[in-house]
């Protein structure tokens, strides 16, 4: 699961895109031009953005070389009908980590996506194992000794979190935020239900969710 900016502006992809994506369980925001888009990312934690090149107002490679000099390192796809060696080149010289032509393959474009998701949160690893806690990268998917886990959003979205983390205390404020990419009032108490919830759920699987006093939690 992650939180995607799609920067498209053929409605009808647009469209399209965002159902497939939804329904592969990812959170999509969309935006039509340029301007949209570079606003959309200094205004929210996008784990990816899916960007076209030619965008009104500001196009797609001017959009990135602006996220790369104020440091915005998140992983970004450039999906375009420019596909020149050159414009490969170019866009990638530029930060894009991805680059895909149109007309393109929708499970290729899905595949891309998880790989790039993969490399940024879990430097590659398909799984990720806590005592006999297993999250499937590829599956979005949390199992204890091969049984999968029946995990709400917000629940899935703390323990990925914390296993990304894993080891280190995870700030409660980072985790609301974390939250914030399916709704914008997430309190502390609501966030404490999920906790209470995960900590049940994971009871017999050998780590738990640790408390630390004033700061946040840790999985051990």
């Amino acid at each position: 699961m992650a939180y995607i900016l799609l920067a498209e502006d053929d409605q009808f992809l647009s469209d399209g895109l965002s159902r497939t994506l939804r329904h592969s369980g990812h959170k999509i925001d969309s935006a039509k031009n340029g301007v949209d888009a570079e606003a959309a990312v200094f205004s929210n934690a996008y784990d990816l953005v899916i960007l076209d090149i030619g965008l009104p107002q500001r196009d797609g490679l001017t959009v990135l070389e602006n996220l790369r000099k104020v440091g915005k390192s998140l992983p970004v796809l450039i999906l375009t009908a420019r596909d020149t060696p050159e414009d490969r080149i170019h866009g990638l010289d530029l930060g894009a980590n991805d680059y895909l032509c149109k007309p393109f393959n929708v499970g290729e474009l899905e595949a891309r996506i998880r790989a790039l998701l993969r490399k940024d949160k879990w430097a590659n690893q398909t799984a990720i194992k806590v005592g006999s806690l297993t999250l499937d990268t590829l599956a979005n998917r949390f199992s204890i000794e091969d049984q999968p886990i029946d995990l709400s959003a917000r629940e899935y979205l703390v323990l990925e979190l914390m296993l990304q983390r894993r080891g280190r205390v995870v700030f409660k404020n980072d985790l609301i935020e974390h939250l914030s990419s399916l709704e914008r009032d997430m309190s502390s108490n609501a966030l404490d239900i999920v906790i209470h919830r995960l900590r049940k759920k994971i009871e017999h699987s050998g780590c738990a969710i640790q408390t630390v006093k004033g700061l946040g939690f840790i999985i051990e």
